[in-house]
């Protein structure tokens, strides 16, 4: 009734909440076979319109060559198996229904070493299994953000177009930060230059953050900043209670600390836009240095030492 009326199958899909396909069906079932062939459907939901073969040679096509878009699925099927899907939501739920997912590559390195990842996790977790009372361990990083938004999806009306406002995009913090898993405390040096002089000075704040520890582990990445002359002299000094562990190289998923710049841009620079470098460099540095500790039972699940090795066989390599 509703199609006899004027609407059209996406509309009347809308109304009975149902995909458009399934509409097409069941209105070419009633032209062919009346009321009838509706009574006696016998299965829920709309029938694929492809049948089990070209379903097959279809995801073994999308295996193989990888499409970016519904309209280049869409385009193979009108062309290989002369069926025409009008609308994006009918593409999806086909792929959907032949166990295929619209997926974003992850970036890897080539140079990933598995043994060396495995070992490093081992480590650490024997480290954390022997540590004692007067012992904490920090992970330590540098990190560069440009005072941009990010913009990222979100859900809105559908009639109402969205955007956000760029700024230069010139301008960017140089933060030299640590965070303690334990409790959530930070610290984190506003500096001109990542070097090995803001190295000493961040291992300075680590030091002083923790006067009745005898010893403080420090996770660090290879930075050359890192391996510094300046800094092995300041390590090497009388009563020093730092001891720097190195992350194996190309690791970045190994270092906590990661997980941490992640959260900051989700919560700092994602659809957010500061009108001056200022209010930038104030959002940042009051989340990373206030709001994180205050809300460590809020955020401790999102930046964990939950580590994994990362194989690059167990990968499809696309480019």
């Amino acid at each position: 009734m509703l199609l006899d009326d004027g609407m059209t199958c996406e509309a009347t899909a809308r109304v009975l909440f149902v995909d458009d396909d399934t509409v097409r069906t069941w209105h070419q079932d009633y032209q062919e076979n009346g009321i009838e062939g509706l009574a006696n459907f016998g299965h829920e939901g709309g029938a694929c319109r492809l049948s089990i073969e070209q379903q097959g040679e279809l995801r073994s096509w999308v295996a193989a060559t990888l499409p970016r878009t519904t309209r280049e699925v869409g385009a193979w099927i009108a062309r290989e198996c002369d069926i025409d899907y009008q609308t994006r939501s009918g593409l999806i739920a086909l792929l959907h229904r032949l166990d295929i997912e619209h997926r974003k590559p992850k970036a890897i390195s080539r140079k990933l070493d598995p043994a060396k990842q495995t070992a490093f996790i081992a480590d650490y977790e024997a480290l954390m299994n022997r540590i004692e009372a007067d012992e904490a361990v920090v992970f330590a990083d540098a990190v560069h953000p440009t005072h941009a938004v990010r913009p990222v999806g979100c859900w809105g009306p559908k009639d109402v177009p969205i955007a956000v406002e760029q700024s230069s995009g010139r301008d960017r913090l140089n933060i030299h930060g640590a965070i303690d898993l334990e409790t959530g405390q930070t610290v984190m040096k506003d500096v001109l230059t990542v070097d090995a002089m803001s190295t000493i000075m961040l291992l300075t704040a680590i030091e002083a953050m923790y006067p009745g520890m005898r010893l403080v582990h420090v996770f660090v990445d290879n930075a050359r900043y890192h391996h510094a002359k300046l800094v092995q002299a300041w390590l090497a000094r009388s009563g020093c209670r730092i001891k720097l562990h190195f992350v194996p190289a190309y690791c970045p998923h190994l270092n906590s600390i990661e997980r941490l710049w992640g959260l900051m841009h989700r919560h700092i620079t994602h659809n957010k836009c500061y009108a001056t470098f200022r209010e930038f460099s104030t959002a940042m540095l009051a989340f990373l240095r206030e709001e994180v500790p205050k809300k460590w039972g809020d955020y401790c699940d999102e930046v964990t030492d939950n580590f994994r090795v990362i194989t690059p066989t167990e990968f499809r390599i696309i480019a």
